[in-house]
C-alpha cells in the first residue's frame, strides 16, 4: 500500500515532464529528488516569512527542526509537520514548501527531521515526533507562536505519526504532554488503518499482534482525541481511500470530531504539491487546512454547517 516512498509519488514521472529537469534523466533518484524540492521551494523563503533552520531539539540523537514564522507573529497558532517517506526516507528541507505555505499565511510552522528505517524501527520515530511537539509547546513564544494553539499535522507515513500522537496518548505522555493538550490534528493522505503490511512494514513495526495493533492509529480512536481534519484525494494510490473514510468514521462513532475532505481525481503526491508556492493547482487542501487552523470544531456538532471565514492571507 505505502511501500513505494509516497514522500516522492510520482517524481520520475514529474522529473521527466518538467522541461528545466530533463538533464537530470541521468541522475540517481535521490539526487533528482533533492533538485526537485529544492525547485518546489524556490529560490527563497516566501515573502514575510522568516525561517530558522537547523535547530537541534535532541541532542542524543542529533536531531534538528526547521522554524517558519510569520513576520511579526503575536500568539499565532503552530503546527508541527511530520514528512512522509515510508518511515525509510525524506528530509525536512524538502518541505520547505510548506513551511513557507503555511508562514505566509500566519502559522508558525516547525518541520523536524526523525529518525528512520533501517536505523531504528518502531516506536523509535514516535518518541522523536513527540519531543519534537514538546519543543514547539515550551519553544512556541519565542517564535510568535502560541503554545495553546498547537497542532499535529502529517504527510502519508507522517500523517500516520500524527495521528499516532493525537490518539495514543503514550508518546505525548513521556514528554509530559496529553494529545488533548493539541488543538488539533490535520492529516494529508495519512496511513492509519495499513494492514496487511506490505515490504519493509513487518520490519519496522514488527509482524507480530503488538506491531500490528499498535501501529494502526485507527485502533486507538476513543473520543478523547482532540479535533482531526483528514484530507484525502479519491484517485490515490499509496494511501487508499478508505484509510481516511474509517478513520472519519470511528472518531464520529465515539462522539469524537473529525472532519473528512475528499478531493476527486486527486493523488498521494498531487495533494501535497497543492501547498507549493507558483504550483497551479485546483485542490484547495491549503484553504482547508488554514480554515481548520483558525477554527478547530470542538464538538461533532460544530463540525457541520456552514464553513469558518479564512484567516487573512498576509
Amino acid at each position: 500500500m505505502i511501500g513505494t516512498n509516497p514522500a516522492l509519488g510520482n517524481l520520475r514521472v514529474w522529473c521527466g515532464a518538467a522541461r528545466w529537469l530533463a538533464p537530470l534523466l541521468a541522475v540517481a533518484l535521490g539526487g533528482c529528488a533533492d533538485l526537485f524540492f529544492a525547485t518546489v521551494g524556490g529560490v527563497g523563503s516566501a515573502q514575510g516569512v522568516n525561517a530558522t533552520k537547523g535547530i537541534e531539539f535532541d541532542t542524543a540523537h542529533h536531531l534538528s527542526l526547521d522554524v517558519y514564522a510569520p513576520d511579526h507573529a503575536a500568539l499565532a497558532p503552530v503546527v508541527v509537520f511530520f514528512y512522509g517517506g515510508s518511515w525509510e526516507d525524506g528530509k525536512r528541507r524538502w518541505y520547505r514548501y510548506v513551511g513557507d505555505a503555511l508562514a505566509s499565511n500566519g502559522v508558525v510552522t516547525i518541520i523536524p527531521d526523525y529518525r528512520k528505517y533501517p536505523d531504528v524501527r518502531f516506536p523509535a520515530f514516535m518518541h522523536d515526533a513527540a519531543n519534537a511537539v514538546a519543543w514547539a509547546r515550551d519553544h512556541a513564544r519565542e517564535f510568535g507562536g502560541d503554545p495553546q494553539r498547537l497542532f499535529v499535522m502529517g504527510h502519508s507515513a507522517g500523517g500516520q505519526i500524527a495521528a499516532l500522537l493525537a490518539a495514543d496518548g503514550r508518546y505525548l505522555g513521556q514528554a509530559g504532554m496529553r494529545p488533548r493538550d493539541l488543538s488539533g490534528m490535520i492529516g494529508v493522505a495519512g496511513a492509519y488503518a495499513f494492514l496487511p503490511f506490505v515490504d519493509n512494514e513487518e520490519k519496522i513495526f514488527g509482524n507480530n499482534a503488538t506491531g500490528r495493533y499498535d501501529s494502526q492509529p485507527i485502533n486507538f480512536i476513543s473520543g478523547d482525541e482532540p479535533p482531526m481534519l483528514l484530507l484525502q484525494g479519491d484517485d490515490d494510490d499509496e494511501v487508499p481511500l478508505h484509510n481516511a473514510q474509517i478513520m472519519a468514521e470511528r472518531a464520529q462513532a465515539m462522539d469524537g470530531t473529525a472532519e473528512l475532505k475528499i478531493y476527486p481525481g486527486v493523488g498521494h503526491s498531487s495533494i501535497m504539491l497543492s501547498f507549493a508556492r507558483g504550483h497551479a493547482s485546483q485542490v484547495p487542501a491549503l484553504r482547508d487546512t488554514l480554515v481548520f487552523i483558525a477554527h478547530p470544531p470542538t464538538s461533532p456538532e460544530s463540525a457541520v454547517g456552514d464553513e469558518a471565514p479564512l484567516p487573512p492571507r498576509r
